[in-house]
């Protein structure tokens, strides 16, 4: 499959002149984790929220905590839960990453790219099993 089947049209972009604050406005209301940099319509760079926080909010806001910015409704799970529990709740409540408890005590955090590996690496087993069944090929 081409890659345009796969990309979506709708890319957020901005110019270099455009202020951080309105970047980061954009992603929020976009609901979106980067803006592409355009120079007329030829792509420059690309200003992720990873490179807000790294290079804007955590030299510019000393005097704010933690509790003036986490998000308070956290999702977590227990270590014996399973695979499909956790997909389906970090899926339900749109989460990326899923601390994970026992009882109280904060004793892990499972994220989606840890389920993206995993998955990743069942496939390539499967994908071993067939490539070992495969008839060999005849010119």
């Amino acid at each position: 499959m081409p890659i345009q089947d796969l990309a979506r049209s709708d890319v957020i972009t901005a110019t270099k002149e455009t202020a951080v604050a309105e970047l980061a406005q954009t992603m929020a209301d976009e609901t979106v984790g980067s803006v592409v940099v355009v120079d007329d319509e030829t792509p420059v760079g690309i200003v992720t929220d990873r490179d807000l926080a790294l290079r804007c909010v955590a030299d510019e806001t000393a005097d704010k905590t933690a509790d003036n910015v986490m998000s308070e409704d956290l999702k977590t799970i227990e270590p014996d839960a399973g695979f499909y529990e956790a997909v389906d709740l970090m899926s339900d409540n749109g989460i990326r990453r899923l601390p994970v408890v026992d009882g109280d005590e904060l004793v892990g955090i499972l994220t989606t790219d840890d389920l993206t590996t995993l998955l990743a690496d069942e496939q390539q087993g499967l994908s071993d099993v067939l490539e070992a069944q495969r008839a060999p090929y005849e010119q």
